[in-house]
């Protein structure tokens, strides 16, 4: 291991590999989250539950999401990430084998929202955004463009994989063979190769001399705009002070309501297709495309943002991810593989925009020992924004019997959300001097 660090540093930034790792992790992490909607359709199939109380474990998820990311967050620093990882790799992989033995909606509640839920939370976008903060500053966008494009890798494999899996076997067989790849790649790679800061392995962060004791740890916003390093902020009374301002809570809400939408369809667009007379293998092959588009587009979102701003960015990102679910409402109107394209294109763009820019707009505002907690907290509010997402959508069609009014209401939250964004204004914060070349 220690020629192979050697090895590594002499040829490249080892940060490359913390971002190959959090590529793989986050493709478990969000493969969870999207291939829920094939076991939504499979577990309503077998047990004639509701839509909304089905939906519900999603919710519940992401509501043990929206308690846990803040937890996980603040620990990365405290106690180092492997042990947190690798635990929540192990909680995560026996939930889904538990999942094999689901007879009841409690059961589904209790092995998939619970267990599942609170493991794959460390495997998620809270512990390597912090992780990542540390090894890169510079060059941010990018890094976190290239490591969430793990959350469209996993959408692409894992969502035909699981449904043949359910077509050719049954859902009991596709969780105990989720559960199999939990153990078998994440579980590893981040026990070998996982590493907290470069100076484990005796580099800097991009290249960048080492910060002396009076220049980590601060706040460049509000406060002293001029001074990007200080060993003091946030301290209670300062966190305090910045939990009043506008600013922290449009971060917060931001996201949550991109996210809202994101969940509404992501959710339940397989369910309206299949409504629709849309083949079940067919409608998952599309939302695979979906997540492969969503991958290339991470990398492309998270290098533009380096050049033309985030909230540009997230605001071209928000206008793609409309015309996606315009497309398909229309599909209901006027069936045709046309407007379908058109949805996977555009909502897979989209979808690409957000994480990266979550990630980004948070480092370029926020950094130290305390930046894990506050960007917890935000992911703690993607999970409320997701759970009522994924359980309003149901609950409207129990209602309505249409999508109708939940695509909408997407949409809107969409618009909502780039208007916040530009008020957090990232742009009056961030570095742009030169990078290192790699």
């Amino acid at each position: 291991m220690e020629m192979l660090m050697a090895f590594m540093q002499r040829r490249f930034y080892y940060g490359w590999v913390i971002v190959g790792l959090a590529i793989v992790s986050m493709s478990f992490w969000y493969g969870l989250r999207t291939t829920f909607s094939l076991f939504f359709v499979a577990l309503v199939d077998h047990f004639h539950w509701s839509l909304a109380e089905t939906a519900g474990a999603q919710s519940i998820a992401m509501l043990i999401y929206m308690v846990t990311a803040p937890i996980v967050g603040s620990l990365v620093d405290r106690i180092g990430p492997r042990k947190i990882i690798l635990t929540g790799t192990l909680l995560l992989g026996v939930g889904l084998l538990l999942c094999t033995r689901i007879n009841s909606l409690l059961h589904f509640y209790l092995f998939f929202s619970v267990m599942a839920g609170t493991g794959v939370t460390c495997l998620s976008i809270a512990p390597f955004t912090v992780i990542l903060s540390h090894w890169f500053e510079k060059k941010r966008g990018t890094a976190n463009g290239l490591a969430s494009v793990g959350m469209g890798m996993g959408t692409f494999l894992l969502i035909p994989f699981i449904q043949y899996l359910i077509s050719s076997h049954d859902w009991r067989f596709a969780y105990l063979i989720f559960s199999v790849l939990v153990f078998a790649i994440p579980l590893p790679l981040v026990a070998l190769f996982l590493k907290h800061r470069p100076e484990e392995v005796g580099l800097l962060s991009n290249g960048d001399p080492p910060p002396s004791p009076l220049e980590t740890g601060h706040f460049h916003g509000e406060k002293n705009r001029g001074d990007s390093h200080s060993s003091n902020f946030p301290k209670k009374q300062d966190l305090m002070d910045l939990m009043k301002t506008t600013r922290f809570w449009s971060l917060l809400l931001f996201p949550a309501l991109m996210v809202f939408g994101v969940y509404i369809v992501i959710v339940h667009h397989v369910k309206y297709l299949v409504d629709l007379g849309v083949d079940r293998t067919w409608a998952a092959s599309l939302f695979a495309v979906t997540g492969a588009l969503s991958a290339v587009f991470r990398i492309f979102w998270g290098w533009l943002s380096d050049r033309i701003g985030r909230e540009m960015t997230l605001t071209l990102g928000g206008f793609s991810f409309s015309l996606g679910i315009l497309s398909l409402i229309l599909f209901q109107k006027s069936p045709s593989p046309f407007l379908l394209s058109l949805f996977a294109f555009f909502f897979g763009a989209g979808w690409g925009s957000t994480a990266p820019m979550f990630m980004s707009i948070a480092g370029d505002l926020y950094r130290g020992r305390h930046f894990g907690l506050i960007y917890g907290l935000l992911e703690g509010m993607i999970g409320i924004g997701a759970a009522v997402g994924s359980w309003l959508a149901g609950y409207l069609f129990d209602q309505t019997q249409s999508y109708l009014g939940a695509f909408s209401l997407a949409i809107l939250s969409c618009a909502i959300s780039v208007l916040l964004a530009w008020h957090v204004a990232p742009r009056k914060f961030r570095r742009t001097e030169p990078t290192l070349s790699l």
